[in-house]
């Protein structure tokens, strides 16, 4: 199976719009339609199609965000796979391309990402990588991970 990680453009937004997740997973993650609009509200994110075998089956967006001290951190967010493909290894093997893609961009440095306390599966995927919670939290309330 052939992944790739294409940008958002007029070519395939109407695609992204209508990925979903399974109802239970709506409260872990914004929908395609927020995350394209805080994209829209904050340039530094980079929002992607993910692609398997030129099928879309799921969005991420990261980016370089400014911190409070004026230096950047390197964020990868909202890594979502439509419901159905979930349970296919997808969430894996994309989280893998991500992270070398942010290597690849932004240098070798400490990678952050949120997730919400009760999703599970997330966290647990993230802590397979490396990402530790860092015991700070976001502006929803999220745990806040960093893989150094």
């Amino acid at each position: 199976m052939e992944l790739t990680i294409q940008p958002v453009d007029a070519t395939n937004r109407e695609d992204v719009l209508g990925l979903t997740v399974h109802p239970g997973q709506q409260g872990f993650i914004e929908t395609p339609a927020a995350c394209l609009q805080d994209a829209a509200d904050y340039p530094e994110f980079r929002p992607v199609g993910l692609y398997a075998d030129e099928v879309l089956v799921g969005f991420a967006m990261y980016g370089a965000l400014r911190d409070s001290a004026g230096g950047r951190n390197v964020w990868m967010d909202r890594l979502l796979i439509d419901a159905q493909y979930q349970g296919e290894g997808l969430g894996r093997s994309f989280t893998r391309l991500l992270l070398e893609r942010l290597d690849q961009e932004y240098g070798r440095q400490p990678i952050y990402l949120s997730v919400f306390e009760e999703n599970l599966g997330a966290r647990r995927l993230y802590e397979s990588f490396g990402f530790e919670f860092i015991h700070e939290y976001d502006a929803d309330g999220e745990w806040i991970y960093r893989k150094t």
